[in-house]
């Protein structure tokens, strides 16, 4: 009997032995974006399901590769419409997750009927040709844009328009490297997991793309740079970017989140304006990725006008389709419109009408609603009820957050800041029964990120089921 090269035989068709894997798994995944597929608590929560919805997840695993992040799934979802997701079991969840893509809520009857017509009137545009609604949601765009951004390229999702965004740089600067985070994410896609900093991500598929230099991320409650914290902060973190431009010599760009989403890690005051300064400083262009914060989500219709540094690229997606159709752009510098001879961007639906006019019904209620001022009112009151949670139960070490981008991170310990995963992962658990959904980042972060729509009401709701749950997992003070 002959083996196969990649292992199995002939007399199996080349089929792995089940019992012999090819490549052994790794003892435990790393923590990352999301919470565990794997955890302890998945499997009792998969136990009281119905049997009927057992049966789906079965056939869900059984047809689709295993991942982490999503399948195996945890349930099976029959609904969602504005901030609430209905369950095969008629559970009604919360929903504080949403894949950061539903600032208008899920749903939204005014995306729907534009959807609708649009289907109705042209459903599809073939490349070499333009639409209407593509123009327009494309200078709308411009219109909102901070600084000198004035171009746009569409893609199908957020990963690859950071591709592009990438391929501009290059083609501007005549340089490849690039200067990124560690811990950050802008994608699953090789190139964007390449500048991206999850292990959950980059581990075990590389070569990554060469040159994608890293640096420490500005988290202020975990600085590695001020391990004690960063209170009076003199910019390290800053200083050591501006350090690792200076020896690469030759960076092409800088590419980063303006807060990390995920965990919503605030940069500390004046950090960006430093980084746009050593950028110009040192030839290198500034990519910020808004994919999962743009349109509203932190108070402003972009967070990097919080901040007060402009970027040549800029990356948006997620709720630009309207929480419904995938929709992502790149916005640029006119000056950086260099590649009028090459195919940046040549996808299939970059001109889609249907999720163009998603996009625009998606703008128009964000202007209308004034999203971002609703999110930025709401969010102070979410902080202020958080922090007040932060006062009677020691397992909170710090609570942030901008708009309704939200995050409280658990911790065993005050004074050493040990990572509390087993007490998040039980929360969440706690909380999904009792009617809200949210994700675990890092392995001890709740991300919290309700819809921009929200009722106040339900908003509440959301903060006292997590203070149950709190309660259930680690006793208050006193």
């Amino acid at each position: 009997m002959t083996a196969r090269p990649g292992g199995g035989d002939q007399a199996t068709g080349g089929r792995q032995d089940a019992t012999r894997p090819l490549v052994a798994a790794p003892s435990a995944p790393p923590p990352g974006e999301g919470d565990a597929n794997t955890s302890p608590r998945r499997a009792a929560w998969r136990a009281g399901l119905s049997a009927a919805t057992r049966a789906l997840l079965d056939r869900d695993a059984a047809v689709f590769l295993c991942q982490s992040l999503s399948t195996p799934c945890l349930d099976v979802l029959t609904g969602c419409r504005g901030a609430v997701l209905t369950t095969r079991d008629g559970r009604e969840l919360l929903d504080f997750h949403g894949n950061s893509l539903h600032q208008a809520g899920h749903a939204h009857p005014e995306i729907v009927a534009a959807i609708k017509a649009q289907l109705e009137a042209m459903a599809f545009c073939p490349r070499r040709f333009t639409n209407e609604p593509a123009v327009r949601l494309a200078e709308e765009l411009v219109a909102l844009a901070p600084g000198r951004l004035g171009k746009v390229l569409f893609a199908p999702g957020g990963s690859l328009a950071v591709g592009m965004a990438l391929k501009i740089a290059r083609l501007a600067t005549g340089r490849f490297k690039t200067v990124s985070m560690w811990d950050a994410f802008h994608g699953a896609s090789l190139d964007a997991c390449s500048v991206g900093g999850e292990a959950l991500f980059r581990g075990r598929i590389g070569p990554l793309l060469p040159g994608t230099e890293h640096v420490p991320p500005p988290e202020p409650y975990r600085c590695v740079l001020r391990p004690g914290g960063c209170d009076g902060c003199d910019l390290a973190c800053a200083r050591y970017l501006d350090y690792v431009l200076e020896k690469e010599g030759d960076v092409g760009a800088v590419v980063a989140e303006p807060l990390r989403c995920t965990t919503v890690n605030i940069p500390p005051p004046g950090y960006w304006p430093a980084v746009r300064a050593a950028c110009d400083r040192h030839g290198a262009l500034l990519i910020l990725d808004e994919t999962a914060t743009c349109l509203g989500r932190t108070g402003r219709a972009f967070a990097c006008a919080h901040f007060g540094a402009e970027p040549d690229l800029l990356v948006c997606g997620k709720g630009l389709g309207g929480g419904i159709l995938p929709l992502a752009a790149v916005l640029a510098d006119p000056a950086l419109d260099v590649g009028a001879q090459l195919a940046i961007g040549h996808y299939t639906h970059e001109k889609n009408p249907t999720a163009c006019a998603a996009g625009l019904a998606m703008l128009a209620i964000l202007r209308r609603d004034d999203l971002a001022g609703r999110a930025a009112r709401l969010g102070a009151k979410a902080l202020a009820r958080l922090r007040a949670m932060a006062q009677r139960f020691p397992v909170i070490g710090d609570v942030r957050g901008l708009g309704l981008s939200l995050a409280v991170e658990l911790v065993r310990d005050r004074a050493t800041r040990e990572k509390a995963s087993d007490a998040a992962d039980a929360v969440l658990y706690h909380c999904l029964e009792d009617g809200l959904s949210f994700k675990t980042s890092h392995g001890n972060v709740l991300t919290l990120t309700p819809p921009l729509t929200i009722a106040e009401t339900d908003l509440d709701r959301a903060w006292d089921i997590l203070e149950r749950a709190l309660a259930r997992v680690c006793p208050p003070k006193e």
